[in-house]
């Protein structure tokens, strides 16, 4: 299909009152497996890395790579910064082509967070590019490195913010946190219900790996239209790599690549079903 916009995706997304896969991916064995899933379902859905991932996947090299193969893919791909931190990288990305971005202010003050924000949605829009911005505090970081513990979004805040921001799409705190849980959340539903309510952006999950199959659903039946799994699918291809090194006979490059390939589409498959799937409420 084609190289597209995420406004495009959550904008069809929420047409059809279901959720969009975001899938975080740090090597090529995880672009090829994340693909593979999305054409294997006729499904769109969305390539994305974060800042603190680019230490071992440098941006320059995941960058082009991850835009190609969202345009030779058979089903529309967007490809997103996740979590920027700084508005160079935020740049860069532009620059190598990513139809969507996010600079991550949401520890600043709420002005702050604005200003910031703005800037960006400016910056985009040079490039007709789709801004994602984040309000409260979602716990953890993408790589473990911090902790800003859990605020959950004011929906009074969000609906300032994205109405002075001019933002595609709202990052919001309900309990969810990044990185692996000791326990399934608690998410607050309620509090998501009244963002959905007072703002008319999609709303987008952060810290999906290890939330249950049924609250996904329902954070989607309350407006979540764009959900982010990393560390499920960086866990799962670790564990796949393991297995097949720990197999008897020889091993080679090419087997541990398919092992890893085969790791990432095993997880992104799952929850672009899971994310497809109506809210049985129960």
């Amino acid at each position: 299909m084609a190289l597209v916009k995420m406004k495009t995706l959550l904008t069809h997304a929420a047409e059809q009152g279901i959720g969009c896969g975001a899938f975080s991916v740090g090597n090529m064995e995880m672009v090829k497996g994340a693909v593979q899933a999305a054409e294997e379902l006729n499904r769109p859905m969305i390539l994305q890395i974060a800042e603190v991932r680019l230490k071992h996947s440098p941006l320059a090299l995941m960058g082009p790579m991850m835009v190609q193969a969202a345009r030779e893919a058979k089903v529309d791909i967007a490809v997103h910064l996740d979590h920027g931190l700084t508005i160079e990288t935020v740049q860069k990305a532009l620059d190598l082509g990513f139809t969507s971005v996010m600079l991550d202010a949401s520890t600043l003050p709420f002005d702050e967070n604005i200003a910031k924000t703005k800037a960006v949605v400016q910056l985009a829009a040079e490039y007709g590019a789709t801004v994602e911005a984040e309000l409260g505090l979602v716990g953890g970081s993408e790589d473990g490195s911090a902790d800003h513990g859990i605020q959950c979004t004011d929906p009074k805040d969000a609906e300032i913010f994205c109405r002075e921001t001019g933002i595609d799409a709202l990052a919001v705190a309900i309990g969810n946190a990044h990185g692996n849980y000791s326990a399934a959340p608690k998410l607050a539903f309620d509090v998501l219900e009244e963002i959905h309510k007072a703002v008319p952006q999609p709303l987008v999950l952060h810290g999906g790996s290890g939330i249950t199959d049924e609250d996904f659903q329902r954070a989607v039946s309350l407006g979540i239209r764009k959900v982010n799994i990393a560390t499920a699918s960086f866990n799962k291809l670790t564990m796949y790599a393991e297995e097949y090194l720990k197999s008897e006979g020889r091993h080679n490059y090419f087997a541990l690549n398919e092992a890893m390939v085969r790791g990432t589409y095993d997880n992104v498959k799952h929850h672009i079903e899971v994310f497809s799937t109506p809210y049985a409420c129960k």
